[in-house]
């Protein structure tokens, strides 16, 4: 069998949208991921459902797969003909131990490549609001790790002297030492110092002062890893540049229930505001078989209501295989949601809302699920186009994706996504009910909402009109929290 090759690929510090066009194509053509702890998981929903996905994280405070055995995993699925992403939080080459891991691969012959991606001391820096060079403030910056095994190596006098600007890695636990080292090589005390937890994520969090007071700062807001630590006097410029921090979402945290294969317009709308989102179950769907004359014979009823844009996308897929022309279908088409009505209007096609749909006339319901209720349409059929079903992979990921800090806000768009979170979330080890408990629960529609009453819970937003344009207005201009 042929070897195959790895790529080292950058994933950025956390904001999903700082991975690189090429890393991101790297991911959805593997056949193997090995990832670590500090990206952002929602980075592995564009790898195929038949791509192996390997957690290889590790904490501060525990071993985890040793980095003799990442080495082993990486030689063994490339020489195995596989192609292997190696999937490393920022840049793999900033601390990232990509020399040693290359370095396997090469005694072996197999071929590498290295994709950078975006550090965390300048992306979180900016992020927090501190360009890392300024030619008024700081024309030199340096990177340091600041774990307990490297500190001793650390080149204090020239830091201190030739330096504007050092961005310290990882070195929460470490900090009252770095500031003894720095003060006691010539630093002032009043150096600005400024500590970014989770850079980039919606999450983030800074905390400012000086070389003299940021320890106990730190240690006031129960600051760790993973953080970066600026030392410079350009972190005064911070409240002129800060950017992200003034975003109206920023701070809070959202967890968005799936129920469909297609970007979620809620969470990209929260996300575009500085929330931070996760979104739980993940959906793949699949082709469904079916003959040409039973597809044929679709066309002849009156109305047809398509329950999602899945279902809009799987009909209209199975037509253009059997090359049938949309021209043929003669039916009013009805849908349940905006979203699906938009689907339609892209591929040519009008169509209205169910509430607008006439009560005379054959009716063929088209969905994505197997169990739909028919009866609640009055249908005379109904067609599921298209195999949709959670990826399981993410079962045991959720757990990670939901450390760090607690959940602020829970969203359902429809009665079934409060099925699948209570269902899945369970299955992952997810203690939902504990979840929900907590956080304020956002509801689309009085159906999600009473399907929410079903499990004993009660929401707290529920917008006039059923849109998620009017959920994330109401969710910006009402202080939930």
């Amino acid at each position: 069998m042929n070897k195959g090759k790895v790529y080292f690929v950058g994933a950025g510090p956390g904001d999903v949208g700082l991975i690189t066009v090429k890393g991101q194509k790297a991911i959805e053509k593997a056949d193997v991921i090995l990832y670590d702890r500090l990206l952002n998981p929602k980075l592995l929903e564009a790898a195929t459902l038949d791509c192996e996905l390997i957690y290889c994280g590790k904490t501060p405070y525990t071993n985890g797969i040793s980095q003799g055995e990442i080495n082993e995993l990486l030689v063994s699925k490339a020489m195995a003909g596989h192609r292997v992403v190696r999937l490393k939080g920022g840049d793999p080459a900033v601390f990232g131990r990509v020399g040693e891991e290359a370095g396997s691969l090469k005694e072996q012959g197999i071929p590498f490549e290295v994709i950078p991606g975006v550090t965390s001391g300048i992306a979180a820096s900016m992020y927090a609001g501190v360009p890392v060079t300024h030619r008024d403030y700081g024309r030199s910056f340096a990177m340091v790790t600041a774990h307990d095994q490297t500190k001793k190596d650390i080149d204090w006098n020239g830091l201190v002297n030739s330096m504007d600007t050092v961005a310290f890695y990882m070195g929460v636990a470490n900090l009252p030492y770095i500031r003894e080292n720095l003060i006691n090589h010539g630093k002032p005390g009043n150096t600005p110092a400024l500590v970014i937890q989770w850079g980039t994520y919606g999450r983030q969090e800074t905390v400012e002062g000086t070389l003299d007071d940021i320890v106990e700062r730190v240690c006031e807001r129960s600051l760790g890893n993973p953080a970066v630590t600026l030392i410079g006097d350009i972190i005064s410029l911070r409240g002129k540049l800060q950017w992200f921090e003034n975003k109206p979402l920023y701070g809070q945290r959202f967890l968005v229930a799936r129920t469909g294969t297609a970007k979620s317009s809620l969470a990209e709308a929260l996300h575009e505001l500085g929330g931070d989102i996760i979104e739980f179950p993940k959906w793949n769907a699949a082709k469904v078989k079916i003959e040409e004359s039973q597809l044929l014979s679709f066309l002849l009823y009156d109305r047809i209501l398509f329950t999602s844009p899945e279902s809009v996308h799987g009909f209209l897929d199975l037509l253009a295989e059997y090359a049938i022309d949309y021209r043929r279908i003669s039916s009013e088409l009805y849908v349940l949601s905006r979203k699906s009505k938009k689907v339609l209007q892209q591929r040519g096609l009008m169509a209205k809302l169910k509430s607008e749909m006439v009560e005379t006339g054959t009716l063929l319901v088209i969905g994505d699920r197997e169990q739909e209720q028919n009866s609640e349409y009055g249908a005379e059929a109904y067609f599921q186009s298209i195999d949709k079903f959670v990826d399981e992979r993410f079962l045991e990921i959720l757990p990670g994706m939901l450390d760090g800090k607690e959940v602020d806000t829970v969203l359902f768009s429809n009665q079934h996504s409060v099925d699948m979170l209570m269902e899945y979330g369970n299955k992952a080890d997810v203690d939902i009910e504990a979840l929900l408990n907590q956080a304020s629960i956002g509801v689309i529609g009085k159906s999600t909402g009473k399907r929410l009453e079903d499990y004993g819970f009660a929401q707290d937003m529920m917008p006039i009109e059923p849109s998620v344009e009017e959920l994330v207005a109401l969710i910006v201009n009402r202080n939930v929290y």
